[in-house]
Formats: C-alpha cells, sequence, structure tokens
C-alpha cells in the first residue's frame, strides 16, 4: 500500500479511537515517526495531508528540516532522547521537544533557548514501565522534575510522553497509558496547570493510546512500511 492510502487508514482507525473517547478527530495530533526515512517518503505523507513529522536523532532530523524548510506549514518534533550536548541544534530546528527527563537537560534547554529569544516547548518523558534501558523519568520522580522545570523562564511544559514496555497484547499497554494520564491530572490539579499533550501509543497500540487520552500519536511502520536499518 502507498503512503496516502496508509496515511488514510490511520485516520480511520484514529478517528474510531477518538470517538470511543469522547473526541474527534481533530484533537489528535498524527505524527509521522520518520526516523530513517527518506525525504521522498516524508514528501508523500506531506502531500497525503500529514503535516506533523517526529524525528529520534538530531543530527538526521536538521538535516531533513533543511532540506523540506519551503513546506511552511510542516512541524518538526525531537521525539528521541536528547544528549545535552546536543540540545543548542534541538532547540534552534525543533518546534517541541517529547524527551525531557533530567534537571540537566532542562538546564541546558533553557539556556539555548534564552540565547536565541525563544520559548521551547517540551514534554517531559516519563518511563512509565520503569525499565533500565529506556529514557525518561521514573515516575515517582516526575512531580520533583516538573516544578524543576516549571521555574525556567524559556521552558513551556505542554505535557507528557511515554513508551510502555513492548506488549505482544496491546491491550496489555492500557495500564500503561492511563497511568500516564492519571499523572498528568495529578500534576494538573497539584501545579494548578494545564497540559494539554499526552504523547503515547505507536503503530501498535495508538487506538489503545487514544481511547486513553493520547494527543500525539507517533506512527512510523504503519505508515511508511517497514524500516530499513
Amino acid at each position: 500500500m502507498s503512503v496516502k492510502e496508509n496515511y488514510q487508514r490511520i485516520l480511520e482507525i484514529a478517528k474510531t479511537a477518538a470517538e470511543k473517547s469522547g473526541r474527534k478527530l481533530e484533537d489528535i495530533i498524527i505524527l509521522g515517526a520518520s526516523k530513517t526515512q527518506p525525504v521522498e517518503k516524508i514528501v508523500q505523507a506531506y502531500e497525503a495531508g500529514l503535516r506533523y513529522f517526529g524525528e529520534n536523532k538530531v543530527q538526521e532530523g536538521v538535516e531533513k528540516i533543511e532540506k523540506l524548510k519551503h513546506l511552511d506549514d510542516i512541524h518538526w518534533h525531537l521525539i528521541g532522547g536528547l544528549q545535552t550536548n546536543k540540545a543548542k541544534y534541538a532547540v534552534k530546528y525543533f518546534e517541541l521537544i517529547h524527551s525531557l527527563d533530567r534537571p540537566a537537560l532542562a538546564d541546558e534547554i533553557d539556556k539555548r533557548a534564552k540565547k536565541i529569544n525563544k520559548v521551547q516547548d517540551v514534554l517531559i518523558e516519563v518511563n512509565i514501565g520503569e525499565e533500565e534501558t529506556k529514557y525518561g523519568v521514573h515516575p515517582e520522580k516526575l512531580k520533583e522534575l516538573f516544578e524543576y522545570s516549571l521555574q525556567k523562564e524559556n521552558i513551556n511544559i505542554l505535557g507528557l510522553m511515554c513508551i510502555p514496555p513492548y506488549c505482544e497484547n496491546k491491550e496489555e499497554s492500557r495500564k500503561y497509558f492511563a497511568k500516564l494520564r492519571e499523572l498528568k491530572d495529578e500534576i494538573e490539579k497539584e501545579f494548578q496547570v494545564h497540559l494539554p499533550h499526552l504523547s503515547m501509543g505507536m503503530s501498535s497500540d495508538f487506538d489503545i493510546a487514544i481511547e486513553e487520552g493520547a494527543t500525539i500519536v507517533r506512527i512510523g511502520t504503519l505508515l511508511f512500511g517497514e524500516r530499513k536499518y
């Protein structure tokens, strides 16, 4: 199937899931996870109507952003883990960083954003399954990191992100998505803030994520086909 056909299928699934959670398709951002995908595939998705793309690696993302900067209504998010020494480029090129997960990174993002007179939108990445191999702040440290980052003048926290443990049965992911939503609700109540976004769900389970409150779903394989590493 073509990228266009894949995108239409994704929209149909997302619409059904959104309606189950009392929302509309327009409330959901479909983010094309374009890691390792050639620019041509991104253009195909763009021509099919997709406007949001997420890159895992700063350098690869910057190269694509430069090549496609003539597309003025395209939005670029950084969805992979961010090293402190790459924060300068992430802040310059990406609209939303999904992977703030430690105070040192908050310091660096804030500093780099200040230098270019930008308030950087971020999501805090939560290691919802508390896996050793994954990025993200552990749930019990989330409020501490949130409070710390909230004090940064050049950081604007829009919500939370997670990558749950891999589950053979996608229904098993539901508890992790529900947990992230609960954490967001707790933070909103405690800190008297509004966090509009929950970035959770990928090709295999994004419908479940939407049912549990996701506002951004990160779709790679289902949109572009199998990755060529």
